[in-house]
């Protein structure tokens, strides 16, 4: 008997989201892969259909109507709409958090506030709703110190700053542009890292760790971003420090989640800082792989994804999986960004050698099926290899073969590796 092809939908339209089809699009067993609203890049090897990553009421319609199998829901704007619980309600298979499980992953003030009750080590911080009351405890902070919006955006979100001046006005800044709350924490020297598990809400396991670059900058300089590029595995990470992610960050953080009735489903991500070889300091959690990073860490895995996700979906992920297969090779990504400049042609794509992964953010493309940038980070490339040095190589040589105008790019990733 012929088994039953499978339909996928995958909700976003991004880097993450261009990643995610590109796997699926490869399995034998799937017969189509639709993006919602997916991105230009994500059109040459799915389907892309226009409805809004919220929009989710016509989303289940579309799943109702079209008789997908499995629906993945990566875009936080879906997630907080509460796609899962819908989906869930109408008894359609889907791999994501519900919104009020992805709370502590999406609201930076919720995260701190669930690492102080459960005794997590994070940065000395304070949540603000009003702007005379952040910049009091400006006055009385250490330097440099982090300034962030409660929930991530699109643009100028984040920031490090050095002076109280530089501080307040940045601070200024947020509440005149719409922020409704922002942190304020100290900044933690030390090497920076996401770890990541995967659940049903109730079995976590590990996937892998990433060593994760910020800033815009060489040498942590510039601006703070989403991501510039990450490593992975993160040899830095010692075996009992990534015990203790798993044990006393990743498992009381699902464990709380549970008792609260709103089991977490999907991928969560701990962003922190390695401080010294055995302590750590968590920042913040993140509700999927992030884009930067995304096809590094799917490339280590060497697990059926359909088949993963889909026992998380449906409960048996505890009896499937008391371990993942993950592959021993290395992934080095890194992140091209065209700053401010937009509408200028991609140069170079088509002479990117073999095994060299390329992801697009929301880039477009012409008339002359020339992709296009947007402005902000463009394409993330990553290579993956036996080594990490391999890796880094290749994948260096590769970027250099791509250009556009204003093209920005890490050139540190790696660099212990020469």
């Amino acid at each position: 008997m012929e088994t039953m092809k499978k339909k996928i939908l995958i909700v976003g339209n991004s880097a993450k989201e261009h990643a995610l089809s590109k796997i699926f699009s490869n399995y034998d067993f799937v017969e189509k892969v639709y993006v919602a609203p997916g991105n230009d890049a994500t059109a040459e090897i799915a389907e892309n259909v226009d409805i809004r990553a919220d929009a989710v009421s016509e989303l289940l319609e579309f799943v109702l109507e079209n008789g997908i199998d499995l629906t993945v829901a990566t875009d936080e704007k879906a997630v907080k709409s509460d796609i899962a619980v819908l989906f869930q309600q109408n008894e359609q298979l889907i791999f994501a958090p519900s919104a009020q499980s992805a709370l502590p992953a999406i609201s930076k003030s919720a995260s701190k506030r669930l690492f102080y009750k459960l005794h997590i080590p994070t940065p000395r911080f304070g949540i603000f709703e009003k702007q005379q009351l952040a910049i009091d405890y400006l006055k009385k902070s250490s330097y440099p110190v982090v300034i962030r919006t409660d929930e991530s955006s699109e643009g100028a979100d984040r920031q490090v700053c050095n002076t109280i001046q530089s501080a307040s006005v940045f601070v200024e800044d947020l509440f005149l542009s719409g922020a409704k709350k922002i942190i304020l924490e100290d900044f933690v020297y030390g090497h920076e890292f996401i770890y990541y598990v995967i659940t049903d809400g109730y079995h976590v396991l590990p996937l892998t760790s990433c060593a994760n670059y910020k800033f815009m900058s060489d040498g942590n300089g510039g601006i703070l971003t989403p991501g510039m590029g990450a490593y992975c595995p993160d040899y830095k990470l010692s075996y009992e420090i990534q015990e203790k992610l798993l044990n006393e960050v990743a498992a009381p953080v699902i464990e709380n989640l549970a008792r609260r009735e709103t089991p977490y489903l999907g991928i969560l991500g701990i962003e922190g800082v390695l401080t010294d070889e055995s302590n750590y300091t968590i920042l913040e959690l993140k509700p999927f792989l992030s884009n930067h990073d995304c096809q590094a860490v799917l490339n280590l895995v060497k697990e059926n994804l359909y088949t993963l996700f889909e026992a998380c979906a449906i409960g048996s992920f505890a009896d499937d999986y008391d371990s993942l297969n993950i592959s021993d090779y290395s992934s080095v990504s890194c992140v091209l960004s065209s700053g401010k400049l937009t509408d200028s042609p991609i140069e170079g794509l088509e002479l990117l050698d073999d095994g060299i992964d390329v992801n697009q953010f929301n880039t477009k493309r012409n008339e002359y099926f020339e992709y296009l940038t947007t402005g902000g980070r463009t394409i993330v490339l990553t290579k993956t290899s036996s080594t990490l040095t391999r890796a880094r190589e290749l994948l260096y040589e590769n970027i250099d073969v791509i250009n556009f105008s204003g093209k920005k790019y890490r050139k540190d990733i790696c660099k212990f590796c020469e």
